[in-house]
């Protein structure tokens, strides 16, 4: 052991750190751009965590492999002599299933020459000057010397280099705004081949420069050939409903059509919902969020908006899509290359036959733009405003006046001639709001407002001065205004209350929605004399205003990452950071239950029997819910730390809980999923555990980590299986590890191991799909185990992909957005 600690302690020289430390040239350099030098200090800060990563890892290594060669002593000492060569003397001849680090075989206390890991990408030539020496020797820990005795088994497939591989998240959390379907950093790793190893069975891959070993079963060997092409699966995907709404901020974005569809959208999807059919059409023409929506005076033709952001291929422009809402078909793009950040605001003229059409981006002057947008032509321009805009409409009598508010400014604009001509709107005695929120129209022209003080305010027609005035007419501010066609005035805001007010502003009649629903965020007029709301918490409810109100669609309101199937059921269950629980039902897309939890949610995973629900927290926190009553059976806690994974095994009597402090915490279940004790934990991973999934007797667990790691267990003694030939042939209950000889074939070329966040294995063993940082659902065939694998490719997220699973039966799969907050259910078709 001693030579193989004075390996390790070469990593600790520091001469080279402090060069490092004292290389100032970044910041010398007095020509120097600010942002070049930050760059170059967040290379170099990458850099050193890229290091520090190796050596935790490597650590881990030489305590993994001490505490095994005390149990093997020990072992041996309690049995005696045995004709059996002991575990422990085969363990330096060849590599272990440990795919964190690989110990080099000793001899005479020298190391083999290394054959390199991965060169990382040349972006700062002195910091890689600095650091060559430690990376060498970091990167010798990681070569299986079984390469070196069979070169001419290797067989290599060259890389192709991808643009852009998502950034890196250290914790399995998004910290980027909505919006943006992919961050734009770059990975600093060149990939190296993939290389297949026929004497020892295995595949190596590499992530992010760290070598990944993966054993193929031993029947496989003989007839694996890494360069064999796979084939794309006979199945494709169709989406089939969407869960949610976008409400909690974004403005004016529900509308009635005439075919008696609800129009609205979600992440990057514009939904169509016929209620009383209980049908949903779907357009998905846009590349990421959408933001706003208008309708044309025809009410066949939608005009959509979406956010920039980034793909894999590249950056993704904001613009406006103007589409037909009964044939679905795209019919003009307007914009690209010319808005900014995202579209905010949109809106057809009513007087023209709604020839143009105004919109309003979010750059920093909020630029207000009128299109014809049949001949895509760009009419006028101009700077609206420095402050937020949150509404803007055209005049229903007049299409070359347009109003627009938001913070601190009500403007009428006239169009002359090209050009936008701005008037303020005056408020002289009226005390000036900080925010106008919404503005409509009377039947006579006359302009109505309301605002963050409670207020609606009259604007003479054709005038920018108040004519008459709502004092509190809300507590709080008013979010949504809604002309009526009989001429009745509804408003709606922050207090939850839908008050209606006739032509002449007296109040007729006040309706409060239930406090469960939230603030009401936008109104539209439904069917004879029901009338459509869209609230903060994004729910959408059909009522009456002197009814009570019902929900038809309803969704989370933060972040999802927890989703879990019913084990024979068409159910399934999705948790957030909203601290909602909820039980959907596939088949009638209804909600069946939802429950509200003290924090905020992770994972989940229904017991076998489907009789409870095991559902993982952030603080450490799991609980277990009865799935017919939603009430509490138990609540446990280990560690601190968010619990990433829930997995019973599949004879129901184990519970594996992954945590973010490293460890897998397994509990022993009785009674139907009702009782728990816990066994104890497994010890081992040196990063925190990404996925978990059970053998089909239940006897072995295979984990996988946040720096890469492949490590099996024997969950009913908390033990690591480090025998190669125990565990190459096992067979798995489920797979949803994103690591693994099955599976490595979904990783694209040049990705840095964080860009796929979820897999899952179809039941028919047949299908993988997985979800990625990019907004994307792919479908492959199963196994996937060939470099490079084809896939089928699905837009719809605007956020990264956090969970996919395929339901009871394999007629669906289910996939949840992160950020977007959306869950999509699609038909294999």
């Amino acid at each position: 052991m001693e030579d193989g600690f004075s390996s390790y302690s070469s990593l600790y020289d520091t001469s080279s750190l402090l060069q490092f430390c004292n290389d100032d040239s970044a910041s010398a350099a007095s020509s120097m751009e600010v942002t070049d030098r930050i760059a170059s200090l967040e290379q170099r800060v990458q850099m050193q965590e890229d290091e520090i990563q190796l050596l935790k890892s490597a650590l881990a290594d030489v305590v993994r492999r001490l505490n095994l060669s005390e149990e093997q002593q020990a072992m041996g000492s309690r049995r005696g002599p045995t004709k059996a060569r002991p575990m422990i003397a085969t363990l330096p001849l060849r590599p272990t299933v440990n795919n964190g680090t690989i110990l080099p075989k000793k001899g005479g206390g020298t190391l083999p020459s290394p054959s390199g890991s991965g060169s990382r990408k040349d972006t700062s030539t002195s910091a890689n000057k600095s650091l060559s020496s430690l990376s060498r020797s970091t990167r010798i820990l990681y070569r299986p010397l079984s390469t070196v005795r069979r070169a001419n088994s290797n067989e290599h497939v060259g890389t192709l280099t991808r643009k852009d591989s998502g950034d890196s998240k250290g914790n399995r959390t998004r910290a980027g705004s909505t919006g943006s379907n992919s961050s734009g950093k770059k990975s600093d790793s060149k990939q190296r081949d993939p290389v297949f190893n026929a004497e020892e069975g295995y595949v190596k891959m590499y992530l992010k420069g760290r070598p990944i070993t993966m054993y193929m079963p031993k029947d496989q060997v003989d007839s694996y050939c890494l360069e064999a092409r796979a084939e794309l699966p006979s199945n494709k995907l169709k989406l089939d409903w969407v869960y949610g709404y976008r409400g909690r901020d974004c403005r004016s974005n529900l509308y009635l059509l005439p075919t008696g569809e609800t129009v609205y959208f979600i992440a990057s999807v514009v939904v169509l919902f016929n209620v009383d059919e209980q049908l949903q059409r779907h357009y998905t023409g846009h590349t990421d969020d959408i933001k706003c929506l208008a309708v044309h005076p025809d009410k066949i033709t939608i005009a959509t908006g979406q956010v920039a952001g980034t793909s894999s291929d590249g950056k993704l422009a904001p613009h406006v899509r103007v589409w037909d809402s009964v044939s679905l078909n795209t019919l003009h793009v307007l914009g690209t290359g010319f808005f900014d950040r995202a579209l905010v605001c949109l809106a057809f003229s009513k007087s023209n036959g709604g020839n143009t059409l105004c919109v309003v981006d979010d750059s920093n002057d909020h630029v207000l733009s009128v299109w014809d947008w049949q001949r895509e032509d760009r009419l006028a321009e101009v700077k609206c405003s420095n402050e937020s805009v949150f509404a803007a409409d055209f005049h229903p009598t007049d299409s070359n006046i347009v109003v627009t508010c938001g913070k601190s400014h009500l403007y009428f604009w006239n169009l002359e001639k090209g050009m936008l001509v701005k008037k303020q709107g005056l408020f002289e005695k009226q005390e000036k709001p900080k925010f106008v929120l919404c503005v409509t129209f009377a039947e006579n022209g006359d302009a109505i407002t309301g605002d963050s003080s409670g207020n609606i305010l009259v604007w003479g027609k054709g005038t920018n001065r108040i004519s008459h005035v709502i004092q509190g007419a809300h507590e709080g501010s008013i979010f949504a205004l809604c002309m009526l066609r009989n001429g009745t005035l509804v408003s709606g805001g922050k207090d939850r209350r839908l008050i209606s007010w006739d032509n002449s502003y007296q109040q007729i009649q006040t309706v409060e929605v239930p406090e469960l629903f939230g603030p009401i965020r936008t109104i539209a007029e439904g069917r004879g004399e029901t009338v459509l709301i869209g609230t903060t918490k994004n729910f959408v409810l059909q009522g009456s205003l002197d009814g009570e109100f019902m929900s038809i669609t309803q969704g989370h309101t933060d972040e999802l990452w927890g989703l879990a199937v019913h084990p024979w059921k068409p159910q399934f269950l999705t948790c957030g950071y909203d601290r909602q629980v909820c039980l959907w039902d596939s088949s009638s897309h209804q909600l069946i239950w939802a429950k509200n939890m003290e924090d905020a949610a992770q994972s989940a995973g229904f017991h076998p029997s489907g009789s409870v629900v095991a559902i993982g927290t952030q603080t450490g926190r799991w609980l277990v819910l009865d799935t017919d009553s939603k009430d509490l059976v138990t609540v446990h806690t280990d560690g601190n730390e968010q619990l990433s994974v829930m997995r019973y095994g599949p004879d129901g009597n184990f519970l594996a809980i992954g945590s973010h402090d490293n460890y897998i915490y397994i509990y022993a279940v009785a009674e139907n999923g009702r009782k728990y004790s816990r066994v104890g934990k497994c010890s081992g991973h040196s990063s925190f555990i990404t996925h978990l999934d059970w053998s089909v007797d239940s006897q072995y667990l295979v984990s996988n980590s946040g720096d890469y790691e492949i490590l099996y267990w024997i969950p009913s003694v908390c033990k690591q299986v480090v025998s190669v030939d125990m565990t190459r042939d096992i067979e798995w209950f489920t797979y949803t590890c994103t690591l693994g000889f099955q599976v490595f074939g979904l990783w694209p070329d040049g990705s840095d191991g964080t860009d796929i966040n979820a897999v899952c294995r179809s039941n028919d063993k047949n299908l993988l799909v997985t979800g990625d940082d990019f907004g994307k659902v792919h479908l492959f065939s199963y196994p996937c185990s060939q470099f490079r694998a084809p896939s089928h490719v699905y837009g719809g997220h605007s956020s990264h992909v956090t969970n996919v699973t395929f339901l009871y039966d394999d007629g669906y799969l289910v996939s949840t957005g992160g950020k977007d907050m959306s869950v999509m259910q699609w038909r294999i078709v």
